[in-house]
């Protein structure tokens, strides 16, 4: 039997592949508190790496299977996520004891509030926290379900497939890169993490 840690990228792309693609990035999308514990940007790029071939390796993933995984699972668990958020969330949001999940929901109605609807569904799709909780928000907020529709799929196709053809290009391009994995993955959660660095800063 495998072992497979949902939190630790390399374990879920050795044991699902696209798969495993598609489903934790419908459930970092959609589920709420669940959402905060699995890898989203940290497991896109890597995955991407392993599309890529070298001289030395073959491709251990196929480029568009991940893609067509990541986007399914973007978008689909956004909409759900969405729904969630309209028939029941907002009492789970509000009363959360839990200080990252309040912080989310905080960052969440600010960016709805500062960038319109478009611009944030957009945006927090890059924000880490904030991606787990920005689509139960929108729905418990009473943001129409079609501009929804529209922007998290927009948000949701540019962040899946970027982050995977940034990681295949990167692969394509440095041999042993898998050498490298994890630093990289680290230098990812740093960079991913900036925006809610500097706005923090920003306040203080």
């Amino acid at each position: 039997m495998i072992a497979v840690n949902p939190t630790d990228s390399a374990s879920l792309l050795a044991a699902f592949g696209a798969l495993g693609v598609l489903a934790v990035i419908f459930a970092e999308s959609a589920l709420l508190v669940v959402g905060f514990f699995l890898p989203g940007d940290t497991l896109l790029f890597p995955a991407g790496v392993l599309c890529a071939a070298t001289a030395d390796r073959p491709p251990r993933l196929e480029l568009w299977q991940v893609l067509v995984c990541a986007a399914v699972g973007a978008v689909a668990g956004a909409q759900a996520g969405y729904l969630i958020g309209r028939h029941g969330a907002r009492p789970l949001l509000s009363r959360s004891s839990r200080p990252r999940v309040r912080a989310g929901v905080v960052r969440a109605e600010q960016l709805l509030a500062r960038y319109g609807y478009g611009k944030a569904l957009v945006i927090g799709r890059f924000v880490p926290m904030v991606r787990s909780v920005l689509h139960p928000a929108a729905g418990a907020l009473g943001v129409p379900i079609r501009t929804f529709t529209v922007w998290q799929t927009v948000g949701g196709l540019l962040w899946s497939q970027s982050f995977v053809l940034a990681g295949y290009a990167l692969g394509s391009s440095v041999s042993h890169i898998d050498d490298y994995l994890l630093p990289l993955v680290a230098v990812i959660v740093v960079v991913s993490l900036l925006p809610l660095l500097m706005e923090a800063r920003r306040r203080h």
